[in-house]
């Protein structure tokens, strides 16, 4: 995960905030709306204990203590905002972490600005979550904006004329758009059309869109969307001839951030593109806790 670093942060700042002034021992209701089973629910709460764990034994004179409270959000934007309310009114959490998606995000923050509950999404991206202008959102991440100017540079570096977006249909994918229209006008790229790709779009519908794409003159593609989606859509623009040479694909930090959860053939399908990622300044902090990372899960 790109922002295990960014967690220890925050529930440094929320046990400030609640410390206590007596020597009694304080608990603090914090809430953690997530897809439980998943492997990155599993991975965030891993770091989360982690971060607890370091903050208290490093500051034993702090009579706080935070209590974690998981909300499972079951994979659905209903499901997280169902979380987060059941949270609040019979946990009464000071905070709530999360949710994963940008579509579940929108929903909490409208929820956290009612409850006048602090929301911090470590992985919503989407910059159309900025325009809601809540003060009780917090994004502990990058959102997606800050990609697109990578991506023009490449865009012009090659000379190209024409790009085609292909996107998931939803706050992720769509939030991206603006900035990435305006970034490629600026350079007098055109944009012909745009491939946008259902969520749960089956492999007929996938197989479906990359045809018409085929048929289509321009060849520079721009693909953001999540990991588990891309891989799909690589095979079957493997399968169908998408990713002979004369075609050039380029990927968003949506995909490349977690090529580590694409299997194998995913990412055989995927040989040969070009994306943008991430990039964590290095430090002492961060090579201490990826040593730790790799002893304890090797």
């Amino acid at each position: 995960m790109r922002n295990k670093g960014l967690l220890f942060f925050f529930f440094f700042f929320f046990v400030e905030l609640s410390r206590g002034q007596n020597n009694r021992l304080t608990e603090v209701n914090v809430g953690f709306v997530t897809d439980v089973g998943t492997s990155y629910s599993d991975v965030s709460m891993l770091c989360i204990n982690m971060s607890l764990a370091d903050f208290y034994s490093s500051r034993p004179q702090f009579k706080t203590r935070l209590v974690v409270n998981i909300g499972d959000s079951r994979n659905d934007v209903i499901g997280a905002a169902a979380a987060a309310i059941e949270l609040i009114k019979n946990k009464q959490v000071k905070v709530i972490l999360g949710p994963w998606t940008s579509m579940q995000a929108h929903f909490l923050i409208e929820i956290g600005q009612k409850s006048q509950v602090p929301i911090i999404s470590y992985s919503a991206t989407s910059p159309s979550l900025t325009s809601l202008r809540s003060p009780y959102f917090f994004r502990a991440t990058y959102d997606d904006s800050s990609q697109v100017h990578a991506i023009k540079a490449i865009i012009k570096l090659f000379g190209w004329r024409e790009v085609v977006p292909v996107y998931i249909d939803n706050t992720f994918g769509e939030g991206i758009m603006p900035r990435l229209t305006d970034a490629l006008q600026e350079i007098n790229v055109r944009i012909p059309y745009r491939t946008v790709i259902s969520l749960n779009a089956t492999d007929t519908e996938i197989s479906a869109e990359l045809l018409k794409m085929m048929t289509m003159p321009t060849r520079v593609f721009i693909v953001h969307m999540y990991a588990s989606l891309a891989s799909r859509f690589f095979i079957k623009a493997k399968k169908i001839g998408l990713m002979k040479p004369g075609y050039v694909w380029i990927l968003t930090n949506g995909v490349t951030d977690n090529l580590s959860s694409i299997n194998e053939t995913g990412v055989e399908a995927m040989q040969g593109v070009l994306g943008v990622k991430t990039y964590i300044q290095k430090s002492e902090d961060l090579d201490m806790f990826r040593a730790r990372w790799s002893k304890l899960f090797p």
